[in-house]
């Protein structure tokens, strides 16, 4: 399969699940023990979107990095970017809010997703449902997902695909 090739970056507090979320998008599997991300993670996937072959260049990176320079380094050639909360945790919303001001205000060209993870733990949520209002009004595009089970993985990735595309076909 050729196709467009487009470079995406997942992009999060430490342990909202990008990682995991890479790993079931990418290899269909979830593994229990834990590993840090150190700087990013770069893995591969081929997707067809709307009938569109898409190769998908999928940084995942640390949750804390040290610097904004770094971060700007690793976000540099992006065309979209996956803004990943922990639904348990309140404080990860936050975060989002943050990285999506940054890139609108570094790269407003940049495509983004937000994926709300651990939909699994619905029990633990703490996800109010105003900030998800506030945000869709905003224009975001904010979906839940389990890296757990897999629900949500799909269709987040996709969704930024097709925003990606969209844009692609705007340039055009």
């Amino acid at each position: 399969m050729s196709g467009l090739v487009r470079k995406i970056c997942l992009l999060g507090n430490f342990a909202v699940g990008k990682t995991s979320l890479c790993q079931r998008f990418v290899n269909n599997v979830f593994k229990h023990d834990y590993q840090t991300t150190v700087g990013v993670n770069i893995v591969t996937k081929q997707l067809m979107v709307d009938g569109q072959a898409l190769k998908l260049v999928i940084w995942d990176i640390a949750g804390e990095l040290a610097s904004p320079e770094l971060l700007s380094g690793y976000l540099a050639g992006s065309h979209g970017c996956l803004l990943v909360a922990d639904g348990t945790r309140a404080e990860t919303l936050q975060a989002t809010e943050d990285l999506h001001a940054y890139l609108q205000r570094d790269n407003p060209a940049v495509s983004t997703c937000c994926l709300i993870n651990k939909a699994d733990l619905e029990q633990r949520w703490e996800v109010p449902p105003e900030w998800l209002i506030k945000q869709r009004e905003k224009g975001w595009e904010v979906q839940r997902s389990s890296a757990l089970s897999g629900a949500g993985v799909e269709a987040g990735f996709a969704s930024l695909a097709r925003r990606m595309l969209a844009c692609t076909a705007e340039r055009d």
